[in-house]
């Protein structure tokens, strides 16, 4: 399987306007975790959950496919960012108490990926990946938003992007104690911040890259008008799947 790089044509626009996670996703991770010496987050992009886990953990070991998203992450004593493919993890066999993937697996070859977990994972270790579907604002903007995500950028979409939609379900799982729960991530965004977040998504750069103009140009004063001048609250849901090397 060839590896799939979206990102790093815009690595420092993903860095500045793509969203970190909740406390309350990485309170539930950490209670399933025995021990916090050393973690895996693979696809770290920017190191949005890099830099949260290395507030816990003895150690952060960050990959990214880019190295352009990882020279856009920041700095810890504790985390060391290096470029690897998900499939082939550069680390010994029983490593990690914990393995995490934010909004990335649906990029892999999950089975290969599942096997090289299982692998470095230490006995008794958590693996726990995440995503979130497609935010909401209110009403009117999400049907501007949806008909955006749909009609006009929809067939940039990569084929993968429904296991996001569908929240994993058709993505294999066979680690023990599996669980699921689902959290909010919530922003206060004036609209031009919001734009420029809807620029990150790969079907926006893609759509860009075919035609030669922004998508989302088009719909700016739309957004403007439904938006008005004050920041409004931006929610994203999440959606969290983990497990146990048994």
């Amino acid at each position: 399987m060839i590896p799939l790089d979206r990102f790093s044509g815009h690595a420092a626009d993903y860095a500045r306007y793509r969203i970190d996670y909740p406390g309350e996703l990485y309170d539930y991770i950490l209670a399933q975790v025995p021990t916090r010496q050393r973690v895996w987050d693979c696809a770290t992009g920017n190191g949005q959950a890099a830099v949260a886990l290395a507030n816990y953990f003895e150690e952060v070991d960050a990959t990214d496919l880019s190295g352009n998203q990882l020279a856009n992450a920041p700095r810890r004593p504790n985390i060391d960012y290096q470029t690897a493919q998900a499939e082939t993890p550069p680390f010994a066999d029983d490593t990690f108490d914990l393995v995490t993937v934010g909004q990335a697996l649906h990029w892999f070859d999950v089975p290969v990926f599942h096997a090289e977990v299982r692998r470095v994972l230490k006995p008794g270790g958590v693996i726990a990946e995440w995503g979130y579907g497609l935010n909401q604002v209110n009403a009117p903007i999400d049907a501007l938003v949806r008909f955006i995500y749909t009609d006009i950028v929809g067939p940039f979409w990569d084929p993968m992007r429904r296991h996001v939609e569908n929240e994993y379900r058709d993505l294999p799982f066979d680690f023990a104690q599996p669980r699921r729960a689902r959290f909010i991530a919530r922003r206060e965004w004036l609209v031009e911040w919001y734009m420029n977040y809807l620029r990150t998504w790969s079907a926006v750069q893609a759509f860009r890259k075919k035609h030669g103009y922004d998508p989302i140009d088009q719909f700016a004063d739309d957004l403007r008008r439904l938006w008005g001048p004050n920041p409004r609250d931006v929610r994203f849901p999440i959606f969290l799947r983990m497990g146990v090397k048994g």
